[in-house]
């Protein structure tokens, strides 16, 4: 017999947290993270000394700052190929206009950023407006972006190390000390602009217009959602952070060179994937995204620790990729019979 009020099959609450959590697209990439810093850990200690880990989140911020625009990109239903281009060119532009004395650092970083939106505003208009798959534009883009790059520096990096005292170097890539672990300002910067794109898509109007976007452009465009402006700006926001992770680069390495970031867009669209965005749009998680962005950075630190060769890289990433999507079309299944 049970007691009045319920019946055998009801679940304990506990198992319902359980299912809850399970069913979030943030869980296989935590589950994963967790896993993975267990192995790298327990077969080289190094992989968690405060040494290590400050130089994997060194580089980690650069491609995370892509990859959060991304998110909300994909979020919408579109692809940006041109941001590894963009990452490349804008960096030129800066210390072309500032080597050249044309242009004072902060006025030069402000040009580079507004040429950056305007790369991304093309690219919305040619998919919004004559209806082009932003996969072929933004291709076109990146070849495009990429050749003005080489063009401009005859092939060869634009020097940066006059620029070590400006104080835009030190806001932007600056140092400091938390115990034994060096912190840079960039990832003060991903982590405050990830904080911000997970208020703005889960917390803003706007943000409900982009997974309306992605989700069905035909009922969002019936209930008042202007989806071109969506999508144009988002294009415009793609290209502005792909530039602003492309000048970190360059002030934290010394020098702009026209071919970084090349192969960068598809590393952040595995990033952005494997944290549990959609492919198809409609549903995106940046909290998934800073996930998968810190899975592909720290596994490419951890294969190598444990005497993994380099050139493997790929390899792991591709069996993560089909892995991750395997458990998201699970998931999706299992949500969508309600079981």
């Amino acid at each position: 017999m049970t007691e009045q009020g319920t019946t055998p099959t009801e679940h304990p609450p506990a198992l319902g947290i359980v299912r809850f959590l399970i069913a979030k697209p943030e869980f296989g990439p935590l589950v994963l993270l967790v896993l993975m810093i267990v192995v790298f850990t327990s077969i080289n200690p190094a992989f968690a000394s405060l040494n290590n880990i400050g130089n994997a989140l060194t580089f980690t911020v650069e491609l995370g700052l892509i990859a959060l625009s991304m998110t909300l990109l994909m979020t919408a239903g579109e692809f940006d190929l041109s941001v590894g281009s963009v990452f490349g060119f804008s960096p030129v532009i800066m210390w072309t206009f500032f080597n050249a004395g044309f242009l004072p650092l902060p006025a030069a970083f402000i040009v580079a950023l507004l040429i950056a939106v305007c790369i991304g505003l093309v690219s919305g208009l040619f998919v919004t407006r004559l209806g082009i798959p932003s996969f072929l534009v933004t291709l076109g883009m990146l070849l495009v972006v990429r050749g003005s790059a080489l063009w401009l520096t005859d092939g060869f990096p634009q020097r940066t190390w006059d620029a070590h005292d400006q104080w835009l170097s030190q806001v932007l890539v600056g140092d400091f000390y938390i115990g034994g672990l060096r912190i840079y300002m960039s990832l003060i910067w991903f982590i405050l602009l990830a904080s911000l794109s997970h208020y703005f898509l889960t917390r803003t109007r706007f943000g409900n217009w982009i997974q309306a976007t992605g989700g069905n452009p035909s009922a969002a465009r019936n209930r008042g959602v202007p989806t071109q402006r969506v999508k144009v700006t988002l294009f415009m926001m793609s290209a502005a952070m792909a530039a602003f992770a492309g000048i970190i680069s360059s002030i934290r390495v010394s020098a702009a060179n026209p071919n970084s970031g090349a192969g960068y867009e598809l590393e952040v669209i595995a990033m952005v994937v494997i944290g549990g965005t959609v492919l198809t749009g409609g549903r995106g998680t940046i909290a998934g995204t800073v996930l998968g962005v810190l899975i592909l950075r720290l596994m490419r630190n951890g294969i190598v620790l444990i005497g993994v060769p380099g050139l493997a890289y790929n390899i792991f990433i591709g069996a993560i990729i089909l892995g991750m999507m395997a458990l998201h079309a699970g998931l999706e299944r299992r949500h969508n019979t309600g079981t």
